[in-house]
């Protein structure tokens, strides 16, 4: 009996062709020898439609090389394809409306802005979530600033921290505010004090052209004046049931407004910087446990409202008094922050139950729910 196939999809980053995550995928080809499941890694450019044939990166671990070979459809794909401003992307858009019939383990999520709706639709997660308003005009900006004295402006398709301005109203100086953020270069923005008016002016350029959302900001700062979030790993299993794969803290970059790894934050075991930021190890088991039951609820509520998953990261904050907020959702999650905490076993097990996942649809032809497939 063939082997299993499974398609790793991604883009390209470049016209080069250059991969963003090629040793990855050469760790899940190797995990996925191991199990009996035959990986390729392909882009939409490189699919021949009128041949029905796929010019797939392919790597042998006998040899440690990659090379190309003409592969067929594989029976399952995997989705790693992240948003760019390019017409790869259009490619892939094309690429998921004609091939939607196909056994995806993964379909894509909506915007920002919509996943923050469809969870304040269910009251279980309600307290979960930051005050969040899509940015059309200033008055949505005052609006928030009314509500909350920490705010951050966010595109609504932003990946790895880029296009945020972080808000504060200073309470020593009436009327003014300290707004600092990161370029969409990733370039970090210097902390700067200006009027309202002044920070209506930069907010509206800061998101013309673009669509923005505003949120309240929840006080993450550690005492030495980093910011802190947590990213939580959930996948299914090789039985199909949702699991938590690991939890990690990430710390931000000295004058940083984001914690991402990619833009200088470095990442510490959950434990030891929620028993920093919380005191006695009885909470932070208390919160470990709640983030859990939240990580698992979400990805199975996700699921449910979008379609196909086999896996989601959640960017949670959680404030002093030990509340747990989710502040982001990411359906394509890089697992680097296990390996920069030393926790190789963990980070193994993040690269493997895709594709124990895989194996599992596989003998019981499953198909997961299809739905939509538009990414906003």
């Amino acid at each position: 009996m063939a082997e299993p196939v499974l398609g790793i999809l991604t883009l390209y980053l470049n016209d080069a062709k250059q991969l963003e995550e090629k040793n990855v995928y050469r760790r899940m080809i190797i995990e996925g020898s191991r199990i009996g499941l035959d990986v390729f890694v392909f882009t939409p450019m490189d699919v021949h439609s009128s041949k029905e044939l796929i010019h797939a990166l392919v790597y042998d671990p006998a040899s440690g090389k990659w090379s190309r070979k003409w592969r067929a459809f594989p029976g399952m794909i995997y989705d790693r394809c992240r948003i760019q401003r390019s017409h790869r992307f259009q490619q892939l858009l094309q690429f998921r409306a004609k091939y939607n019939h196909l056994t995806f383990l993964n379909r894509p999520l909506r915007n920002k802005h919509t996943v923050h709706q469809t969870f304040a639709q269910k009251s279980r997660f309600r307290q979960h979530l930051p005050e969040t308003l899509l940015y059309q005009s200033s008055a949505d900006l005052v609006r928030m600033l009314k509500f909350a004295p920490l705010v951050y402006v966010k595109p609504i398709n932003g990946t790895g921290g880029r296009g945020i301005l972080r808000i504060e109203r200073l309470r020593d100086q009436k009327g003014m505010y300290d707004i600092q953020g990161r370029r969409q270069s990733r370039q970090i923005i210097a902390p700067r004090k200006v009027s309202l008016a002044r920070l209506e002016s930069i907010v509206r350029q800061w998101c013309a052209g673009g669509r923005f959302i505003v949120q309240q900001g929840i006080p993450l700062r550690l005492p030495g004046g980093r910011v802190h979030d947590y990213r939580m790993l959930v996948q299914k299993n090789g039985q199909g049931i949702w699991e938590l794969t690991g939890m990690a803290g990430r710390v931000g970059a000295a004058r940083s407004v984001t914690s991402n790894l990619h833009g200088g934050g470095h990442a510490v075991r959950a434990e030891k910087l929620l028993k920093e930021w919380l005191g006695s190890e009885e909470r932070v088991d208390k919160v470990m446990k709640t983030a859990e039951k939240l990580g698992l609820e979400a990805a199975a509520y996700l699921e449910d409202s979008f379609g196909a998953l086999c896996e989601l990261a959640l960017d949670l904050a959680i404030d002093r008094e030990g509340r747990i907020y989710v502040l982001e959702v990411n359906p394509k999650p890089a697992r680097e922050v296990f390996a920069r905490i030393g926790d190789s076993a963990t980070y193994r097990k993040a690269l493997v139950r895709p594709l124990e996942y895989a194996m599992w649809v596989h003998k019981n032809k499953s198909v997961p729910a299809g739905a939509k497939t538009t990414e906003e």
